[in-house]
């Protein structure tokens, strides 16, 4: 990357940074997740009480940034975002849709977790930190279920699917042979503690005490929750057009993209029978869904015979990711992209649980963590296919979710730490991440029929989830393929197997996350889609002289923006993203 000179710190770069202070003090586990130093002690107050002062911070922030003048365009955007992000956090908090966080995926039973996967545990002191919070968990989840309670006193109903979705993870955190069996007893027996019998006796018995901890949650979930469970999922469309905006940065209208998910899914399915027949040229040749739909399975029953294809043992499989992350690295740095030197480690792990998901975690503020991408291998798994995954290597590292923030995270001499670390909006990264899948298409790293189908098999889901998502929480109509009348959890089910080839047990998380999670599934291709029109407009204004790495520089040193920052709200974001 060129270097350039320092930006000069501005009055609002000083509040957004004491801001993010503030914050990360206050949810000190999302702060570690999240990559940054200095917060790797204490639980964040999952309490009524600790949700209140979240949204107390915000609203204090929010006061004052009128009173602030930017020095210059930078300042403008972070302005911009500010408001954007701090003011939909105030209005879910005032909606009480951020009161009981409970599901499959992003609440904190899953943070509680997830935070050791991502903690420093090289020195004394490191240790110590992670002993310290493993010994804090009880109090947090005891914190978190008092939350629970208070939301049901004010009239909150759980649905069986959250309730049951999350007390089964708490369980498999818990042990299901019991505390030495779970998680926590077997991080702290990996740890290299000092040479005291006491020491390790501590962390142990709060490696127990945690595990014993989830247990209860798990059983008080069954017990006390799913008594007074409902079976209705939907969220409504009220809170999840609020839900929705949040994770788009935008205001979406529901209906005509629930429309557009219908006709995109229709268009990467018929793409995908047109590899089907190149794969097996004695596929069905129709246009009709029947046809398609055979000939998509014809080509992906060559994929998967192929042994070329295939990877036996998840640990081939990591080391196959991690050859492949590491060609796109070398490639594309220095032609496609400017990759800094402290973000071409990307590391790929196996993740110590059995979804079946493939996700990112960035690297630390000082990059002595590098970014790391992690596959959840479900139970009994064994064998891998390549094809399936070669587009998932570039969506969550290069040129997809690494590059993006870790080019980011780089950036302090133009960025301030609170649009380096304290933004992320699903609609901007997960939405560059498919366009980057797109993009290495285009330059042609997707030119195998099988890697091709791989990606448009990614991409079909990433469609389809926007049709069940909105359809689901919106109670729109469902199609006659699934029986025709009103979403519910098995007309979404039905229609996931239908139009994905995730396997049984993963088409089921999926589906549940679809249901617990409103509004975060859609926001992949929504993003896609505005990333494509920023590019295509910029290419139709400057026409010959349009520089597609220089546009991908510009766009990637802005961070993560709600989409609507990034389209349209404000002139210094449009010079930035436009100048030549």
């Amino acid at each position: 990357m060129t270097a350039a000179p320092a930006r000069p710190r501005t009055a609002v770069d000083a509040v957004a940074e004491a801001h993010l202070d503030a914050r990360s003090r206050l949810d000190p586990v999302q702060a570690t997740l999240d990559g940054l130093t200095g917060f790797a002690r204490g639980v964040t107050d999952y309490s009524p009480a600790g949700i209140e002062a979240r949204a107390a911070e915000c609203r204090r922030v929010l006061a004052g940034l009128d009173d602030l003048a930017p020095a210059d365009d930078v300042d403008v955007v972070t302005l911009a975002a500010m408001r954007e992000r701090l003011g939909l956090y105030v209005a879910m908090h005032d909606a009480g849709l951020d009161a009981a966080p409970l599901g499959n995926i992003d609440t904190p039973v899953q943070s509680l977790r997830e935070v050791f996967d991502v903690s420093a545990t090289q020195t004394a002191d490191d240790v110590d930190a992670v002993v310290g919070r493993i010994d804090d968990l009880p109090g947090a989840l005891a914190a978190y279920r008092e939350s629970l309670v208070a939301a049901r006193a004010g009239g909150w109903l759980p649905t069986v699917t959250r309730v049951r979705t999350a007390a089964e993870q708490a369980q498999e955190f818990a042990g299901e042979g019991g505390p030495d069996d779970s998680y926590f007893v077997t991080l702290v027996r990996g740890l290299d503690q000092p040479d005291s019998g006491a020491a390790a006796d501590r962390a142990l018995d709060a490696a127990r005490r945690a595990a014993a901890a989830y247990d209860d949650l798990a059983r008080w979930l069954r017990s006390e929750l799913m008594p007074v469970a409902v079976t209705d999922d939907a969220a409504g469309r009220d809170a999840y057009a609020l839900h929705s905006q949040l994770f788009v940065g935008a205001r979406v209208d529901l209906d005509e993209t629930y429309a557009w998910g219908l006709e995109e899914l229709a268009r990467i399915e018929a793409r995908m029978a047109e590899v089907g027949r190149r794969l097996d040229p004695s596929a069905p040749s129709g246009t009709d869904p029947e046809s398609v739909a055979a000939a998509v399975g014809a080509g992906i029953a060559v994929l998967d015979a192929d042994p070329e294809r295939n990877i036996e043992g998840a640990e081939q499989f990591r080391d196959w990711m991690q050859a492949v992350s590491d060609a796109a690295v070398a490639d594309l740095a220095g032609t496609h992209f400017d990759i800094p030197e402290p973000i071409r480690t990307l590391r790929c792990r196996l993740a110590p649980s059995s979804s079946g998901v493939i996700y990112y975690t960035s690297p630390s503020e000082d990059f002595s963590r590098p970014g790391q991408m992690w596959w959840s291998v479900p139970e009994g798994v064994t064998r891998f296919s390549t094809w399936r995954e070669t587009s998932t290597v570039f969506h969550e590292g290069v040129p997809g979710h690494h590059l993006q923030i870790g080019q980011t995270a780089f950036r302090a001499d133009r960025l301030n730490r609170w649009r380096r670390y304290g933004v992320w909006v699903s609609g901007h990264g997960e939405g560059w991440a498919l366009y980057a899948e797109r993009l290495m298409e285009e330059l042609g790293y997707l030119d195998d029929p099988g890697d091709l189908m791989g990606m448009l098999d990614a991409h079909a889901l990433r469609a389809a989830r926007v049709v069940v998502d909105i359809g689901v929480h919106c109670r729109l109509p469902a199609p006659a393929e699934v029986g025709g009348g009103t979403w519910d959890a098995a007309k979404v089910l039905a229609f996931m197997t239908a139009h994905t080839r995730m396997g049984e047990a993963r088409t089921r998380f999926e589906t549940e996350r679809y249901l617990t999670w409103p509004g975060q599934a859609p926001a992949y291709k929504l993003g896609e889609r505005v990333w494509l029109d920023l590019r295509d407009a910029a290419r139709r204004r400057d026409g010959d002289a349009f520089d597609l790495a220089a546009w991908h520089r510009r766009a990637l040193d802005l961070g993560s923006l709600g989409l609507d920052v990034l389209r349209t709200s404000n002139p210094g974001l449009l010079r930035w993203l436009t100048a030549a």
